[in-house]
């Protein structure tokens, strides 16, 4: 018997729309008796096809794959990967001689919900986000060979912390391909080191790459406060910029280890920087007007909407502080990764702090997630980082 979904009555027009989840309210009926993981047919209420996806566990029930009536196997692995591929080729970021470090696959926004690929040097690391492609992960590693060709010789996957919890399924991390690799790659000329195998994310935060490219353009003769440092990548920026002094701070002494050997490997011995493991807040409390350019990157304040009231209250007393405290004529780049975080509850909860901290404030750039971090014009939900770059009287 198929595996098939039977939709309600009406509940077809997001689909229609091409929207990517199917949420379990929409839902009429299940049959044959699908595992979590499994391919499933999405039906309409009077049985016409519309969709193919992954069946799950929770209140998006099906993530959509395909909304062609075709089936799920190693050639449409392979097509899509192409076409993931092809558009970073188009857009020149896995091409540059100067840069080897960038998203393949972005979920929704390459059209394989659930999944995460990001390359770095010869390796890609790989995460899934849904059982469905958990199950899939050695012909997703197979179109990333046929694709990549000799261009790929490690395959890293790294999902224990990503699938659902309850999940019946082994989640154990480990290479697919290869193995031993270097832990080296390079973003516009700059060194990583990138720790896939106990980092947060795939490694990196790749997503901050033209942010911080910006970032550099500003650092020239200024002192440079980068907070939630993680591993050091606005900080190493800034020292090509031709920062005065960049202290970079984080919780986690391992993040500043990171960064320390970040900076080592790109500016040996530069006395300009220092790094200390201290809570952001404390340190924020005790800083003083030291500095007139200052970064705030936090982690995601709320992964669901039930946190988003404190996530935005956070917003806004970590930047009232940062406002109060940058010297006049600072600029500061802030940050929201939190996808339930609106762009605009995100600018509001800034254009508060900025009324609190009783200083003049006027935006700069407005700033996003770069070109391999695509969203699909049907799924506006992908736009997850939002920033802005600020100048402070």
């Amino acid at each position: 018997m198929e595996k098939a979904v039977i939709l309600k009555r009406g509940k077809e027009e997001s689909l229609q729309r091409f929207h990517p989840w199917i949420f379990s309210g929409a839902i009429q009926r299940i049959e044959g008796k699908p595992e979590e993981g499994d391919v499933v047919t999405v039906y309409t209420n009077d049985h016409k096809f519309i969709a193919r996806g992954h069946v799950q566990v929770g209140s998006i029930a099906v993530r959509v794959l395909t909304f062609n009536d075709e089936p799920i196997d190693q050639t449409f692995w392979n097509r899509r990967i192409a076409t993931a591929y092809d558009l970073r080729e188009r857009t020149g970021i896995s091409s540059r001689e100067d840069n080897n470090t960038y998203r393949l696959v972005h979920g929704e926004g390459d059209n394989l919900p659930g999944l995460i690929v990001d390359i770095y040097g010869d390796t890609a690391v790989m995460q899934a986000h849904s059982v469905g492609m958990h199950v899939c992960r050695m012909e997703i590693a197979k179109a990333m060979q046929e694709v990549l060709g000799d261009k790929l010789k490690n395959i890293y996957y790294k999902s224990d912390t990503t699938l659902p919890y309850k999940a019946d399924i082994n989640k154990d991390n480990g290479y697919l391909l290869g193995g031993n690799a270097g832990n080296i790659s390079t973003e516009y000329g700059l060194k990583f080191h990138i720790d896939w195998l106990r980092g947060q994310k795939t490694g990196f935060f790749v997503d901050q790459r033209e942010n911080r490219s910006l970032l550099e353009k500003y650092a020239k003769g200024r002192k440079l406060l980068n907070m939630f440092c993680y591993t050091g990548g606005f900080s190493i920026y800034a020292l090509r910029g031709g920062a005065e002094i960049v202290h970079s701070v984080d919780s986690s002494s391992k993040a500043i280890d990171l960064t320390n050997a970040n900076v080592e490997i790109n500016f040996p011995g530069d006395a300009r920087h220092t790094a200390y493991a201290e809570d952001a807040f404390d340190f924020l409390d005790r800083m003083g007007n030291n500095y007139n350019l200052i970064i705030l990157d936090p982690p995601a304040f709320a992964k669901h909407r039930d946190s988003l009231r404190n996530a935005l209250i956070g917003y806004r007393r970590l930047n009232a502080k940062a406002i109060e405290k940058i010297q006049p004529g600072g600029i500061l780049f802030t940050f929201s990764c939190s996808q339930v975080v609106s762009k605009e509850n995100f600018r509001t909860a800034v254009f508060t702090a900025a009324a609190m901290a009783k200083r003049n404030v006027r935006i700069l750039h407005q700033l996003t997630q770069p070109a391999d971090h695509p969203v699909s014009i049907y799924h506006p939900e992908g736009e997850y980082l939002k920033g802005l770059v600020l100048y402070v009287e």
